[in-house]
């Protein structure tokens, strides 16, 4: 590697160099475990058999100043734990100081090396520099501290220099005096100013995972329903998010923000509410933590440069392998970079470069830059990992390295940029962090040192609080600016690169398997693109449909979010929420379902209901009905099909009449369905049965010549009383006479009663009955 030249200007040897670049391989295992976020483990001799100069845990809790001048004293605390099952007498903590080192490798080297070595480690500085404890019994743990005069150091001039603290002392079975346990370091010595500084560029991002869901409430201010209620404790004192704006806005560092988060923390400064498992979600309480996020965020990035990421952080190199396949994937992407500028600008008030895009570790493949480029990004933050130099400089070359068409990859350099993985809790883990930080970026300045560099560090996507108050650290200890000085990212990209630095982008085989095998599935694209179709079908009817585009089209970049890798299940959970709350919204407009219907006569009207239970209008409806069996039942004009224009407002229904004609008795089915104005099904058909039941001309007559019968006997009848009637007048006279002698007044005739017939408790006919 380029980063193997000695800073002294002198190359080592081919057999010393291929031992380097193999220690350099094999170093990489621990690194790897620490783009996972698994908590760190214990130091590999704590794992190992406690015995000869492993009994012994030696832990720097710190040591400051970090990069010391010469007029400091420097105090170093630790802890010294015996890991042994004897005691041991006669200990003694001392440090030893050694060589200047000859370049980045060896950093890694002794940083790898456990135990102690005659051959590799210094003597001890000795004098008053120590502490002792007459015995340190098996299990127990004693706390020290060492200060030192910098002068009494014996530095020889600028470099790196290692450190160990180690303890020695006797035990039972080995009742000698030797060296029971070590731990290695590094201090950075540039007293004076470097003539020629590595001008360093900080990435400090601000990403989270997916909180928000595409559901919102049904009222007009769209109320955010979020999945959980974690990004409260992140923004709360202490928390992640909380902790890197803190310390962010006193870094001279350049923001990398995904607009999504901006966004959900926006939303969480009104009313929103939180699912709990249940149909009723909970109202959030967290208002007054996200609303001084924000402000603390808005201040903060004023007067810095602020990049933003495409909505959502999506993975490019999920989109580049295994969405490219699915139609529709990649146009995802435009719409994403768009609303990120618009998002950073509307809630902090500043510009920000939507010009980068970064990539997933860094790794990068013809395909990604791609991908990248699609979306209108011309420069992508890549990873000297992945570009790997060749040999043709003898130091690491500046960032930016032109990679055709136009595109700038921005190369952040491995070896920083990963340095603060792992566990930071551990104050010891911290202490070497920032200590192999120091030492590696002064070593970089020296390896070239009349040549100055732009030098790009992007760490971890999502540092926990204790990896960016460790970061945090290392960046105040560069601030006196010996040897480094700080420079943006977008200054870096524009900076003249090197014109023998390697711009070749590695081919899709060199993609770390590690990595791929942690990307989005393919069924992830399958169903981003189910719902985009759903919610274009959707979108048309609205009259206003940025209510739902706005929340669904978010949430559809979020299902592509870079923070979905090794979470098949909740990221697919997570794409169901979204999909079928989409298809309820989709199912408030929907055709009432009819009975069947009974028509009497030639014609008639057929009613057909359209529900909208959606807060809002619809539009651009077609309600399309057709007969099966055009013979028997015509509609509208004489064809089997009708159609009408659909215009409803929120949360009312409308009743649209159909026009028919029947030419012939019986049953006919009728279907009613909804479409799109340009011919799209809408929801489901709804079918149902029109009973034909015409009176014709012939059955008229009968009935008519039937009702002429019966007056004609009426008349009949009517004559005959009133003939027999004359006939008798003296008797019924006499009889009057003999009931008004008994009191008794004429007989007063009832009023007729009409002969409606029995009424029937049966219902009259299933369904409608529709009269001419």
């Amino acid at each position: 590697m380029a980063e193997a030249a000695e800073f002294q200007g002198m190359g080592p040897s081919p057999a010393r160099q291929w031992m380097r670049r193999t220690a350099a391989f094999l170093a990489g295992a621990p690194l790897l475990a620490g783009l996972l976020y698994v908590q760190a483990a214990s130091p590999a001799h704590a794992a190992a058999d406690q015995t000869g100069s492993r009994t012994v845990d030696v832990s720097l809790d710190s040591l400051l100043p970090s990069a010391p001048v010469k007029d400091d004293t420097l105090t170093i605390t630790g802890t010294v734990t015996n890991q042994g099952k004897e005691a041991i007498t006669g200990a003694q903590v001392d440090l030893r100081v050694g060589p200047r080192m000859s370049g980045r490798p060896e950093i890694d080297e002794a940083s790898e090396r456990t135990g102690y070595s005659s051959s590799h480690d210094a003597r001890k500085l000795g004098g008053p520099y120590k502490v002792a404890f007459p015995e340190l019994a098996a299990g127990n743990s004693k706390n020290f501290s060492l200060a030192v005069p910098v002068n009494k150091l014996e530095l020889d001039g600028a470099g790196v220099y290692q450190l160990g603290v180690s303890l020695s002392g006797e035990t039972k079975s080995e009742p000698y005096d030797h060296v029971l346990g070590i731990e290695r370091t590094f201090l950075p010595w540039q007293p004076e100013a470097a003539e020629k500084k590595t001008r360093l560029t900080y990435l400090w991002p601000l990403i989270s995972s997916t909180h928000l869901s595409a559901e919102t409430g049904s009222d007009e201010q769209q109320t955010p329903i979020f999945e959980n209620d974690g990004l409260a404790a992140e923004l709360a004192p202490g928390g992640r998010l909380e902790e890197l704006v803190s310390l962010g806005s006193e870094l001279p560092v350049t923001w990398v923000i995904d607009p999504d988060l901006l966004a959900t923390v926006d939303a969480m400064t009104r009313n929103y509410r939180i699912k709990n498992g249940t149909d009723n979600p909970v109202p959030g309480r967290s208002q007054a933590v996200a609303k001084k996020w924000l402000s603390s965020l808005e201040k903060a990035v004023q007067g810095s440069k602020v990049v933003a990421l495409p909505y959502g952080d999506p993975d490019l190199a999920s989109l580049a392998h295994r969405g490219k396949d699915v139609s529709g994937s990649l146009s995802q992407l435009q719409p994403a970079t768009a609303v990120a500028e618009t998002t950073v600008e509307t809630i902090l008030h500043v510009k920000p470069s939507v010009d980068f895009a970064w990539p997933v570790e860094g790794a990068i493949d013809p395909s990604i830059v791609n991908v990248a480029t699609s979306a209108g990004a011309h420069k992508i933050i890549a990873r000297s990992d992945s570009l790997r130099e060749t040999g043709a400089v003898s130091y690491t070359p500046s960032a930016a390295r032109p990679i055709g068409g136009g595109t700038t990859a921005v190369v952040a350099d491995s070896r920083l940029s990963t340095a603060f993985y792992g566990d930071m809790t551990r104050a010891g883990n911290s202490t070497l962090a920032v200590q192999k930080f120091l030492a590696q970026t002064l070593a970089l300045t020296l390896q070239a040192p009349d040549q100055q560099r732009n030098i790009v560090v992007a760490p971890q996507r999502m540092p926990t609080a204790s990896q960016a108050q460790t970061m945090a650290l290392a960046l105040e200890g560069l601030a006196a600016q010996r040897w480094t000085q700080p420079l943006d990212l977008i200054a870096a990209a524009a900076a003249k690169p090197d014109p023998d630095a390697t711009t070749d982008v590695p081919s899709a085989s060199r993609y770390p398997a590690s990595l791929r095998a942690r990307e989005l599935p393919v069924q992830t694209f399958r169903d981003i693109k189910s719902t985009q179709e759903s919610l274009d079908n959707f979108k048309v009817i609205l009259t206003s449909p940025d209510r739902v585009v706005t929340p669904f089209g978010n949430a559809i970049s979020r299902e592509m979010s870079t923070s979905w890798r090794g979470k098949a299940r909740p990221a697919a959970e997570y794409r169901r929420g979204v999909q079928g709350f989409l298809d309820v919204l989709a199912t408030e407009v929907q055709l009432i379902q009819k009975s069947d219907v009974t028509l009497s006569g030639r014609s008639a009207t057929i009613p057909v209901t359209v529900q909208n239970k959606l807060v809002q209008g619809v539009d651009n409806l077609v309600l399309r009905l057709e007969s099966a069996n055009a013979t028997r039942l015509k509609l509208d004009d004489g064809s089997f099909v009708a159609e009408q224009q659909i215009k409803i407002e929120g949360g009312h229904s409308q009743s649209v009449k159909f026009a028919a004609a029947a030419n012939a008795n019986g049953p006919v089915q009728v279907t009613a369905r909804l479409y799109t104005e340009d011919g799209r099904p809408y929801g489901d058909e709804m079918t149902f049965t029109v009973k034909v039941s015409e009176i014709t001309p012939t059955v008229m007559l009968v009935i008519a010549g039937g009702v002429l019968l019966l007056v004609l006997a009426g008349v009949r009848m009517y004559t005959q009383r009133k003939r027999a009637a004359a006939r008798e007048p003296s008797v019924v006279a006499d009889e009057d006479d003999a009931s008004e002698q008994d009191g008794v007044g004429p007989e007063q005739p009832s009023d007729p009663t009409p002969d409606t017939g029995p009424e029937s408790a049966d219902p009259s006919g299933a369904g409608e009955k529709v009269d001419r």
